[in-house]
């Protein structure tokens, strides 16, 4: 599937030429902040990178006709992809390292995982320290929960986490909760204006296809009429949020005045099991396909999976005026069907 998508690029795709002019819409009352100003965006080439990039075009191409932004885009591409990198005069690429996100890639990459969330997050911060930015924004993670008790669930941002130091997901849960605890120190002692997200389960056109996760999962084995496989009993739950709702709210905050501050960014509606979102996908293929419970491929989905991962999103709508836009059913159709554009 990776060889097929590097013949067409994202921003060729209708689905996705769809998804980042309606971004713009929705983005409207911060189309001040866009204008005139420069962006600096680490992990330009993956997922929601690509997204930030492609919004950045549009931004240019169709509402900042006299003052245009500017953007430089970093990236290693262990994850990413290097054939979908825009450049143009305003928007330049500088190859750089990235976080890794991916279970399957970040337990295949464990101290280069480190590096970035570490060593990586305290040269942006230094760098933005030294540049007295307007904002700085560390994509932090659901995963600095770890396994929350149900007691915490949905999950607000003052918990405190029930995460393994040692085990197959450390090395991304612990390097993003130091990331965070760098971006507080430099607040409070260098007043840099650092804001951190914890995205949970963002999903949509532009994942990768081989990127093990369960929806594009789910989906490259809907498409080629193959059962969906579940790993272990399929009881575990997740809620998901379509990439359009991921990446708006993660725009509110970085333009907001919460500096030092950490928001939940995603969609606590539905919460559901990993077998009732295989029904999902189910429903949403024109054709009948099969599901099957299989033992987990991987030490990462099995013993260390989290129960149950749902974000309390009070606290973003509050201060940023954020809501999900996007209902899992359209999500699912609007990603299936940039899947059937490659």
């Amino acid at each position: 599937m990776s060889a097929v998508c590097s013949r067409k690029r994202l921003y060729e795709s209708r689905v996705i030429q769809e998804d980042i002019a309606q971004l713009a819409k929705n983005l409207k009352p911060y189309h001040k902040y866009f204008e005139g100003s420069a962006f600096l965006v680490t992990g330009a080439g993956g997922f929601l990178g690509n997204y930030m990039t492609l919004l950045f075009r549009h931004m240019n191409q169709h509402h900042l006709r006299h003052r245009k932004l500017r953007a430089i885009l970093l990236d290693n591409f262990i994850t990413g992809y290097e054939q979908q990198i825009i450049s143009d005069e305003n928007i330049t690429f500088w190859r750089h390292t990235a976080g890794i996100a991916s279970p399957v890639y970040y337990t295949k990459y464990p101290v280069e995982t480190m590096d970035v969330g570490t060593i990586g997050t305290r040269n942006m911060l230094e760098l933005a320290r030294e540049k007295k930015v307007k904002s700085f924004l560390f994509t932090s993670s659901s995963e600095v929960y770890g396994d929350p008790d149900s007691r915490h669930v949905p999950t607000s941002e003052e918990y405190r986490g029930n995460v393994a130091v040692i085990g197959p997901r450390a090395c991304y849960d612990e390097s993003k909760r130091f990331g965070e605890t760098m971006c507080s120190a430099f607040w409070n002692v260098y007043e840099t204006p650092v804001k951190m997200v914890r995205p949970f389960n963002v999903y949509g056109p532009g994942i990768r296809p081989d990127d093990y996760r369960v929806l594009p999962n789910f989906i490259e084995h809907a498409l080629r009429k193959e059962p969906l496989p579940i790993h272990g009993d399929g009881r575990n739950t997740r809620s998901f949020c379509y990439i359009n709702d991921g990446v708006e709210s993660i725009f509110r905050v970085l333009f907001s005045d919460a500096n030092g501050e950490a928001f939940n960014i995603g969609n606590p509606e539905p919460e559901i099991s990993i077998e009732e979102l295989a029904r999902y996908v189910q429903k949403a293929m024109p054709y009948p396909v099969e599901v099957v419970k299989i033992d987990p491929p991987h030490a990462v989905y099995s013993k260390s999976d989290p129960k149950r991962r749902c974000p309390d999103i009070t606290k973003v709508s509050t201060v940023t005026g954020y809501k999900p836009r996007y209902s899992l059913e359209e999500g699912l159709k609007r990603t299936i069907a940039w899947f059937q554009e490659f």
